[in-house]
């Protein structure tokens, strides 16, 4: 459609080669939208009159009814305006007024990346809300500590999971970082240096829920900084996500005994009838590495092009997408996996108290790096009451000893922030998910508000 007059038919391999619209669903409905606020701006401006901004906006209504798998073109943004044109005829090809696919395009993926970025902050919000509800049913349940993979010492399994809630946490905060860098309108930047025809950049941004325009007419049609920061973010979620995968894969063998995922988690094998795997948290885990490649592909595509657009830049849409979903996706299921499991203690030597041993010596007087040596002496010969009681009796009596290795009795003294601290940080945890739910719904509130208000102006041409 847009280059017969330029350049005539095109190869039809070179066609196929450049066509996006394999992967434009993904901004069918954010390009209609785009186009609405656009054509309303336009007949409030003077520059398509409003009998045929009628007829257009009614064009755009019948090809939302038609739906995406209608469209043919090159990309989404030429199958749209085609339509339109064969619909009401030239009278529709107004509708690209002031407008090059450039800033069109970069305003439909910063549209479908945020109403995505809403779901994911949605998501994190749930399965945070998950862990936190589990961890207050588990403030009780020993398990121990792992540093290096190694029983280090004990706490609760409250107390774990309001780690991995703290986590994610701070990246819904960092969403809501993105939010404001993200929700920037580029339309009006037009190919590159804007327009000579009296558009209002202030009005296509109102109506379509964007905070204002991005200033610079160049940046707002080459800048991918939003997306490939909405990836570092994915990728932390990802990394926070995998990392509990793991332990979900680990607590649930036999050699770990920690966790039994309910059956709707889990596979059997083909073969071995008696297996019961975690395959949901394992997918997790694989999937966290597609999403740090997509970041790493994103920032190689953007990191050598000028100014202003370039082509390449329709290769890191995919990417985006892909990690926006997955995240989400994995958020849920995930979260879903561990809010439903049964968890058990289980069996803890005596060894794990041994920083409790050597801390209580210390209550005694003796030198931290002695007590340490002396306890290291004892984790080498036997670990027994009796054992501890026969080296460490010099400093500390056999209640004493036993008070020390008494596991409930030492996760309440861990304050500061430890599993004795569980109940205060699980307090934390619902104020932040309060607050973060708030927010959102502030967000999700003035984004439908100037929906509404797009329609409701349509609803006037």
């Amino acid at each position: 459609m847009y280059r017969k007059e330029r350049l005539g038919a095109a190869d039809d391999g070179a066609t196929s080669f450049t066509s996006s619209l394999d992967s434009d669903e993904w901004i069918f409905d954010a390009d209609l939208l785009v186009d609405r606020a656009h054509l309303v701006m336009l007949a409030e401006q003077g520059l398509v009159g409003r009998e045929g901004a009628a007829e257009i906006a009614d064009a755009l209504d019948a090809v939302g009814e038609e739906g995406f798998s209608s469209l043919a073109g090159e990309d989404v943004h030429e199958a749209i305006e085609a339509r339109v044109v064969e619909l009401v005829g030239e009278e529709g090809g107004r509708l690209h007024t002031a407008r090059s696919r450039n800033d069109e395009v970069a305003t439909c993926i910063r549209l479908a990346a945020r109403g995505d970025v809403l779901r994911l902050m949605n998501e994190l919000i749930a399965a945070r809300g998950r862990l936190l509800d589990t961890a207050s049913e588990s403030v009780d349940t020993l398990i121990p500590a792992y540093t290096h993979l190694q029983r280090a010492q004990p706490t609760t399994l409250a107390h774990h999971l309001s780690a991995h809630e703290r986590r994610l946490a701070r990246d819904s905060g960092r969403l809501f970082d993105v939010m404001e860098r993200l929700n920037r309108s580029p339309l009006g930047g037009c190919a590159a240096a804007s327009t000579t025809l009296p558009i209002d950049r202030e009005r296509t941004s109102e109506l379509l829920g964007f905070e204002g325009p991005v200033e610079n007419s160049m940046d707002a049609v080459s800048a991918r900084d939003f997306a490939t920061e909405l990836l570092f973010v994915c990728s932390s979620v990802m990394e926070a996500l995998s990392r509990l995968a793991e332990e979900v894969v680990l607590w649930s063998s036999s050699e770990f005994g920690v966790m039994e995922l309910d059956d709707g988690f889990a596979t059997t094998s083909s073969v071995m009838p008696q297996k019961k795997n975690p395959d949901v948290a394992e997918l997790v885990r694989a999937r966290a590495a597609t999403v740090q490649g997509h970041l790493q592909a994103a920032l190689s595509i953007v990191s050598g092009i000028p100014l202003s657009y370039n082509r390449d830049l329709q290769e890191l849409t995919p990417h985006l997408s892909d990690s926006l979903r997955v995240a989400a996706r994995s958020a849920r299921v995930l979260s879903r996996a561990v809010e439903s499991a049964e968890f058990r203690e289980p069996g803890m030597e005596l060894e794990v108290g041994a920083t409790d041993l050597a801390e209580a010596l210390v209550e005694r007087g003796v030198p931290f790096r002695e007590a340490h040596a002396r306890v290291g002496r004892l984790s080498r010969t036997g670990f027994g009451t009796e054992d501890a009681v026969d080296a460490l009796g010099d400093r500390l009596t056999r209640g004493e000893v036993g008070e020390a290795l008494d596991f409930h009795r030492s996760v309440e003294l861990r304050v500061n922030g430890g599993p004795g601290s569980a109940e205060e940080l699980l307090d934390l945890g619902r104020r932040d998910l309060k607050s973060h739910g708030d927010a959102l719904r502030e967000i999700e509130g003035g984004i439908d508000r100037a929906y509404s208000r797009l329609e409701e102006v349509l609803a006037e041409l």
